[in-house]
């Protein structure tokens, strides 16, 4: 089967000096190729050197043709010294792809006449004419350094622009509505077309008639045969259910083959509940999970803004990513047992109030679970259409206790007034026993107490979050800010109240 990063971007990255035409044009030039070999050198990063050194409009626009014919999707902007402010800012506005802007350090106290470059101050008049003319852009945390500086700085833009790619060019595809009572996994379009986002929404009907077309597919035994490579023999079950998994399985892919049209990227939001387990026979769990281990999330419940979280996931880590409820307390039974006293990285000791635990049904990929990771069945359907009985349709969850990891839960998401917000919040997964069902594990965020009160529930979040399995909390901040998304909150310590917060 296809593996991941199929349907995630491929950063193919430029870069172009500028030079202020009172300024010494080599110094520039000089220093751009010290920052191209520092990207090779330290992050094996390679970086288009256009030849192209833009000191006026013209320039800049033979510059954009030069890295546009040299296949480049993304675009490092470098201020080797002061800078032309118009022309820099016309690369931006006129090439496709994101675009990064940096600066560089002067060198030595011996070059303070005619190496001074001014950059520092070049970049200042830069931003401005970027927010003069309403131009998004990337400007890393600190953008003045030296060629080893910036090449870091190059390499933290890297995963930004790939979901800015993603984004661009994504199709979230929809079956079904909402189930009853999940307000909240349902939102407004109109904020997917402004980030420039396509969307297919479909009934649950469109579904069930291609699954039935792919009956006797003569692709179902080899997918088959890779669910139970995957699940090995402690984690399959339930063997006569793979049939009926994999031709689901292949019913999606080629929906997205088929479907995708203009779009090179595509995800799902789908309904898996409550006709779909007695109508197709089973739970789209571990079909689902397969999909996200390949780059392809599909948000339970039709949760488009989840996918799309998902998706930016993936492009960032290029690994697989998960959609969780935010769904328990921690016992305190638990807590004091087993994770009372422990320490975060950096030394704050969490209390139960920081805990939680994150589950669903079985979509976490069976690479981000613990071992004993297995398809099972799902309890609360099973009580609800099988009366709790023998399990037949309600199997095809994939459960288990989710893997300890750094992770970083996050959002981005609509409002009714089809306004973007998000949150981040860094944190992990512990290694304790859930002692309970379905996909799911033990977090422990800093401060999630308080970040629980004031950002999810204030600010009207839904109890979905996406899961990266890493700490990505300042790409996915550079990402919004690129995005233009203002409201983006994060788990903050006590010394930092949130707006509204009690003081008391």
């Amino acid at each position: 089967m296809a593996r991941f990063s199929t349907n995630i971007p491929e950063v193919k990255l430029g870069i172009v000096a500028v030079s202020r035409d009172c300024f010494i044009v080599d110094l520039s030039e000089r220093r751009r190729a010290a920052v191209v070999e520092a990207c090779r050198a330290q992050h094996g990063i390679e970086l288009f050197e256009a030849r192209t050194t833009v000191e006026n409009e013209l320039d800049a626009l033979a510059a954009v043709r030069e890295v546009t014919d040299a296949g480049c999707n993304a675009l490092v902007v470098f201020l080797g010294n002061f800078g032309p402010e118009t022309p820099e800012t016309l690369i931006a506005e006129q090439f496709a792809g994101p675009v990064m802007y940096a600066a560089a350090a002067e060198e030595s106290a011996d070059s303070l006449i005619d190496g001074r470059g001014d950059a520092y101050c070049g970049m200042l008049n830069c931003s401005y004419n970027l927010g003069l003319r309403n131009i998004p852009a990337h400007i890393p945390a600190f953008p003045v350094g030296t060629a080893d500086q910036v090449a870091d700085m190059v390499a933290e833009f890297v995963p930004v622009a790939r979901a800015v790619l993603g984004l661009d060019g994504l199709k979230v595809i929809t079956f079904g509505p909402r189930p009853q009572d999940f307000f909240a996994c349902n939102a407004p379009i109109q904020a997917l077309y402004d980030l420039g986002v396509e969307i297919q929404e479909n009934s649950e009907l469109d579904l069930l008639v291609s699954y039935r077309a792919h009956a006797g597919d003569a692709r179902i035994d080899a997918v088959c045969a890779d669910m139970a490579a995957e699940l090995g023999a402690d984690g399959n079950n339930y063997p006569d259910l793979l049939p009926r998994m994999a031709q689901f399985e292949l019913t999606l892919c080629d929906w997205a083959e088929a479907n995708r049209g203009a779009r090179d990227y595509v995800v799902f939001a789908n309904k898996c509940w409550p006709a779909f387990p007695t109508e197709f026979g089973f739970e789209p769990c571990y079909v689902n999970s397969r999909l996200a281990s390949r780059g392809i999330p599909v948000g339970c419940e039709v949760d488009i803004y989840g996918a799309l979280s998902e998706y930016i996931g993936a492009c960032i880590t290029q690994d697989a990513v998960t959609m969780l409820d935010i769904n328990n307390s921690v016992p305190g039974d638990l807590f004091a047992a087993g994770i009372a006293g422990r320490c975060d990285r950096g030394g704050y000791q969490y209390v139960p109030s920081d805990t939680f635990m994150g589950f669903h049904c079985g979509n976490t990929p069976f690479c981000k679970l613990a071992k004993g990771a297995a398809v099972k069945y799902q309890l609360i359907q099973n009580r609800l259409i099988e009366n709790g009985g023998t399990p037949d349709v309600t199997r095809g969850t994939l459960e288990g206790d989710i893997a300890e990891s750094p992770v970083t839960f996050f959002r981005l998401h609509s409002n009714a007034d089809t306004s973007l917000q998000a949150y981040v919040a860094q944190g992990e997964v512990l290694p304790n026993p859930t002692n309970s069902f379905g996909g799911i594990g033990i977090f422990a965020i800093p401060h999630m107490g308080r970040f629980y009160r004031n950002v999810l529930l204030r600010k009207h979040f839904p109890h979905h979050g996406a899961v990266a399995f890493e700490h990505i909390g300042r790409s996915l901040y550079a990402l919004f800010e690129y995005l233009g998304v203002d409201d983006v909150e994060y788990n903050r310590p006590e010394s930092l109240p949130y707006p509204g917060e009690s003081p008391y």
